[in-house]
């Protein structure tokens, strides 16, 4: 099916997993704003024509915001911390919170219609006046906001990652916008996703490791700045990940060669395979870098899904109104 392109902006960016999905979508992304210097280059290398704004999104809604009024669609990705398990979950009293800014942008831009990705924590009972400030906000603005736990593995990414989507729409055309649902493709497992990466080198007991890597993966985390290197979770998280004959203690540098004994460690782009990245995509900087941009993306598949929806919607209600305007 052929979409015609719908105009985006895109906050808290990151290394371009929810940017990919809405542009597979049919979105055409006018700005992309990122703090991060890695993934800024990881955007502007894999896609040249997008223009990449590395801001912070207080200075950005200052300075540019109002050159974008108008876009159909704002998404972005909010920091996590504020509402992770894994933290102090201190919502809107954490530094890193920004809801705020982000529905100052709402007003300012006022677009369309309006997606944030975050993690489950968000529907934490302690966090239950925060979303309805949140959509109180929203519908002082005329949108109608609603969200829904959605798992990456119901949309063929191989992975357990549950992430919160939030989605606001205006009043008048709330009612044209469905959640998607499970789209019919099973998940491979770890094995079957990676099995050509973990025997480019040749590894001979690649098909028992296969054999053994027979689920979908963990949740994939991507870890703070603070964490001196790369590796897939704590305690809990690595044991899971020897279940399927993954040493989760560290990301490898290249495959296991022909003769390695034990279990084997993945690559950035192993991980990045198991997140719902294309293989072509690639990640700037070095293994730490690479792989936290990898750990902390939104996959694309599930993006993908939920921007279908928004896309129907906007598309829709488009022509409803070209058509009431030509009577």
């Amino acid at each position: 099916m052929t979409r015609n392109s719908l105009s985006s902006i895109e906050i808290c960016a990151g290394a371009g997993g929810q940017a990919l999905g809405l542009e597979q979508a049919g979105f055409d992304h006018t700005a992309l704003v990122e703090i991060d210097r890695h993934c800024c280059n990881t955007l502007r290398f894999n896609r040249p024509g997008w223009r990449v704004f590395e801001s912070d999104i207080h200075h950005f809604a200052a300075r540019r915001a109002l050159a974008f009024k108008g876009v159909q669609l704002l998404a972005g990705g909010l920091p996590c911390p504020p509402f992770s398990v894994a933290g102090k979950q201190l919502g809107d009293q954490d530094e890193r919170n920004l809801f705020p800014v982000a529905l100052d942008l709402v007003e300012i831009i006022q677009p369309r219609a309006v997606m944030i990705e975050n993690v489950r924590g968000f529907l934490a009972t302690v966090f239950e006046d925060f979303r309805r400030a949140i959509k109180t906000r929203f519908e002082k603005m005329g949108y109608q906001a609603d969200w829904r736990l959605l798992n990456a593995s119901d949309f063929g990414v191989p992975q357990l990652r549950p992430r919160v989507v939030i989605v606001a729409l205006r009043k008048d055309i709330a009612s044209g916008f469905s959640w998607p649902t499970k789209n019919g493709v099973k998940p491979q497992t770890v094995g079957e996703a990676l099995y050509d990466l973990i025997a480019a080198d040749g590894w001979k007991r690649v098909d028992a490791w296969k054999n053994r890597a027979n689920d979908i993966a963990p949740t994939i985390v991507g870890g703070s700045l603070k964490h001196g290197g790369p590796d897939l979770g704590p305690t809990r998280a690595r044991k899971a990940w020897a279940t399927l004959g993954v040493d989760g203690l560290g990301i490898a540098n290249a495959p296991p060669e022909c003769d390695f004994e034990g279990m084997p460690r993945l690559t950035v782009p192993m991980v990045a395979r198991l997140q719902g990245f294309p293989d072509e995509w690639q990640f700037s900087g070095r293994k730490t870098p690479a792989y936290r941009q990898v750990g902390n993306a939104f996959p694309p598949p599930v993006a993908r899904a939920v921007g279908e929806r928004l896309h129907d919607c906007l598309s829709m209600s488009h022509s409803i109104g070209i058509s009431r305007r030509a009577v």
